[in-house]
């Protein structure tokens, strides 16, 4: 089975089936878009496999590495040229998935340096999101990557946060600069009171640390009524738009970047 998957992601890789699509992400103070969340998606001839068939997949046979990078680059990328595009004070951002795989390889710091100097983008507008298990691991040994990492002048954040087994003490030593509510507690927060106070904890303790955050799964009115009233700072989700290829985003910007003019112009 797996050798089956192998020589699939192989010829995947090599025929350029692995595409970047993008799901931007929103101020709810402005609603403008500040940025964007890169995301794999696999267009087979026959159709799209669904990300959560090939992505466990990927990262247990090692092929998420090599897929990662070369989304990472793609995405950078795209980042330089709707910035020089679609210019806004502070610069759109890119927000790339870092899997467990990526995050055990001793060189991804320096493969992430190299991008970052080959494309031209500036390291602050680069969020690398690990998620919580990952980040909140072995003390020692996640201490130093994220170290790592940190010095490069990009930003981390703690994917999918909520899920896993934090520690307080631990998230006020480690140097992450947003957390990522997870989607499960968004998607029931406008129905079930418990999700909703999960919300309002976890934003509390953000902003507490210093901490900026981000809600993912936002898909109806309400769900951004309430995180606005609980001053959450960004919302991504079906709300705003599902992920779409970099054409599609140049699109959304141009009509974002059009309104924005219209009401500076007003």
């Amino acid at each position: 089975m797996a050798g089956n998957w192998l020589y699939k992601y192989l010829v995947g890789l090599d025929q350029g089936e692995f595409r970047v699509y993008y799901q931007p992400i929103v101020s709810l103070q402005t609603g403008k878009i500040t940025g964007f969340e890169a995301l794999s998606r696999w267009q087979r001839p026959e159709g799209i496999v669904p990300p959560i068939e090939f992505i466990p997949v990927a990262e247990e046979i090692g092929l998420i590495v090599p897929m990662n990078r070369q989304l990472l680059r793609e995405a950078c990328q795209h980042l330089r040229s709707w910035q020089t595009e679609f210019p806004s004070s502070p610069p759109l951002t890119m927000s790339v998935n870092i899997s467990a795989r990526d995050f055990a390889q001793p060189d991804l710091a320096s493969e992430i340096r190299k991008c970052l100097e080959e494309t031209g983008v500036d390291p602050g507008c680069l969020q690398l999101e690990i998620i919580e298990t990952i980040a909140m691991g072995d003390a020692e040994k996640s201490g130093h990557v994220l170290s790592q990492l940190k010095a490069l002048g990009v930003r981390l954040s703690i994917d999918d946060f909520g899920t896993g087994y934090s520690s307080l003490s631990r998230l006020r030593r480690i140097p992450v600069d947003t957390l990522k509510i997870d989607r499960a507690f968004i998607l029931h927060m406008d129905s079930d009171p418990e999700s909703c106070e999960i919300v309002r904890i976890i934003i509390m303790l953000a902003h507490n640390l210093g901490l900026k955050v981000v809600a993912e799964g936002t898909e109806t009115e309400e769900h951004i009524n309430l995180l606005k009233q609980l001053h959450c700072e960004m919302a991504q989700g079906y709300f705003y738009s599902r992920p779409a290829d970099g054409q599609a985003m140049s699109k959304l910007l141009a009509g974002d970047h059009s309104a924005l003019a219209a009401s500076v112009g007003g």
